[in-house]
């Protein structure tokens, strides 16, 4: 299979490769029920050694860098209540913390949640984490640029792979709220 962004080695379709997801997000892909087929949800292999933003699109596509994003755990707070949320926002932009996040999750504060913090409520891999498979209680805020891309590069749950996605999917995972200026520059 050729996948429909990026030039990998290896696609396939997700739901073929559940052994290569992590329990979190083979769950997701395996009880997938939205709008968008699961087998429309690609994986690829890559190579952790290419992780890095610069020399992953120089060696799987530059096209990638447009079509890629970012998930980040926050931790919004007010009172003694913390609240932790999910962040999905294009690679080229950053997340509103302190405006829209904030905002959103009614809280006095927020920030991104510690490395410890995030793997650990998440049974996923830093610099892997993805939006598919999170706890269902989470808000997952995903910025409207990420939800208008055909396909969009994402993690997987794991350093090593990634998943190609259909921008229209983030809408519909457990949690969703699409918000404009999430992601800013």
């Amino acid at each position: 299979m050729d996948a429909p962004i990026g030039h990998f080695d290896h696609a396939a379709p997700a739901p073929d490769c559940l052994d290569e997801l992590i329990r979190p997000v083979a769950d997701a892909v395996r009880d997938w029920s939205g709008s968008v087929p699961a087998e429309q949800i690609v994986y690829v292999e890559t190579d952790p050694q290419w992780a890095d933003t610069a020399v992953f699109v120089e060696h799987y596509g530059r096209e990638l860098l447009e079509q890629s994003a970012n998930c980040v755990v926050v931790a919004g707070k007010r009172g003694g209540e913390s609240t932790l949320a999910a962040c999905v926002v294009l690679s080229t932009t950053r997340v509103d913390v302190n405006g829209v996040v904030r905002r959103q999750l009614g809280a006095r504060k927020a920030s991104f949640a510690s490395m410890d913090m995030a793997t650990g409520e998440t049974g996923m891999e830093y610099g892997g984490i993805t939006p598919i498979g999170l706890p269902e209680d989470w808000p997952v805020l995903v910025d409207s640029a990420v939800v208008d891309l055909p396909y969009v590069l994402v993690g997987s749950g794991r350093r090593r792979g990634k998943l190609l996605v259909p921008g229209k999917a983030f809408a519909e995972l457990p949690g969703a709220v699409v918000l404009e200026g999430l992601g800013v520059s």
